[in-house]
């Protein structure tokens, strides 16, 4: 079981900027703040299948405000979260970012409730001193890690991973791709200091690579599926069996235990979507084309080899992660030891909030 959580300091700091990338904060759309308050209890009446019984719920907040970033989302583009929470009263406020380090940074300073993020973003923003909790993860599956890959323009002389030693490499610092450089470089004997960084948003970085000024490119979908079809990428290597925890979804410390009953509803309408989502890839590569502006086939490939599911938080998901920011520190890119327990709930309040889909293992 979880041990007791450690409070973290009320203030909370701009450090993010220090260890993401100084000068980028920038955020990707408008964002809107809604305060709640306490004096805005929501009452609503929620229906419980077939059965005939209700159940009184009372929410903290009238104003969901969930952040998303800017390779989409599918539970925002279906509109689940709305056709939930709005006829409990509960309006849904999303705002766009560039990657998850812009995302948390919003969550930092209280623009945010909720986001989506890779493994890496969270324990960036809990250096910063946010005031975070993961309150889901990613289920890992047969296509985990595919959608993520170290590239090469097609007519790159470097052929192997090992020959980026002493190349200029672009990631987002912060992001999932910071991880997954620092693991892919130690398995052909390289470290950290044997490249190049040069940290930008895959959003910049795109028309960078495609002009040739980008020698080394870590990536995801759907950037990294529109440079290989479309201008001949070269994969080096690709982030399946990399060693990552996921993804997961976060929220403000305040948020989560105001709201559990909220929360609860969010996480199961996000994994139902998730479980439509995998028995209907093609539909989702019709939703989300158009939104992203790619073409069909492209997107059909995207979707194929996402990941869609929840799973709920476990102390043997924890240590994984922790294992990733012993790993940030280890490479001095992270000045203090962060403790990820310190960025959880107890064990009744993920009792509270975690519908049983989610420790189920189908």
């Amino acid at each position: 079981m979880f041990s007791n959580t450690l409070r973290t300091k009320p203030t909370i700091i701009r450090k993010l900027a220090l260890f993401v990338m100084p000068g980028f904060l920038a955020l990707s759309s408008t964002l809107i703040s809604c305060t709640p308050s306490t004096n805005n209890t929501n009452t609503a009446n929620e229906s419980k299948g077939d059965t005939a019984a209700t159940k009184t719920i009372s929410f903290k907040t009238k104003v969901l405000r969930m952040g998303y970033q800017s390779s989409g989302d599918l539970v925002r583009v279906r509109g689940v979260l709305e056709k939930r929470l709005e006829p409990l009263g509960v309006k849904v406020e999303w705002s766009q970012f560039a990657q998850g380090p812009q995302l948390m940074e919003a969550m930092n300073v209280g623009k945010i409730d909720v986001g989506s993020v890779g493994e890496t973003p969270p324990i960036f923003a809990q250096a910063a001193g946010a005031r975070i909790v993961y309150l889901a993860g990613r289920r890992i599956t047969s296509t985990s890690g595919k959608g993520s890959a170290i590239v090469v323009p097609n007519n790159s002389p470097i052929k192997t991973l090992a020959e980026i030693k002493g190349q200029k490499v672009v990631f987002q610092k912060g992001s999932a791709s910071h991880y997954f450089i620092i693991q892919a470089l130690k398995e052909v004997g390289l470290k950290y200091s044997d490249i190049k960084v040069l940290s930008m948003p895959n959003v910049e970085a795109r028309g960078a690579f495609i002009q040739g000024t980008i020698p080394v490119w870590v990536t995801g979908d759907p950037h990294l599926a529109l440079v290989e079809k479309l201008h001949g990428a070269r994969v080096l290597r690709d982030a399946t069996n990399i060693g990552t925890p996921g993804g997961y979804y976060v929220g403000t410390r305040e948020f989560a235990r105001d709201n559990p009953e909220l929360v609860r509803i969010i996480l199961e309408e996000i994994d139902k979507n998730g479980l439509w989502a995998e028995a209907n890839r093609k539909e989702v590569a019709k939703l989300i084309a158009p939104v992203l502006k790619i073409d069909l086939p492209i997107q059909e490939i995207i979707s194929e080899r996402a990941n869609y599911r929840l799973k709920g938080i476990t102390p043997e998901l924890m240590k994984v992660q922790q294992s990733v920011a012993d790993l940030f520190y280890q490479e001095k890119i992270l000045p203090k030891k962060i403790n990820v327990e310190e960025a959880l709930l107890t064990p009744k309040e993920y009792a509270a909030i975690t519908p049983p889909t989610l420790v189920s293992e189908k």
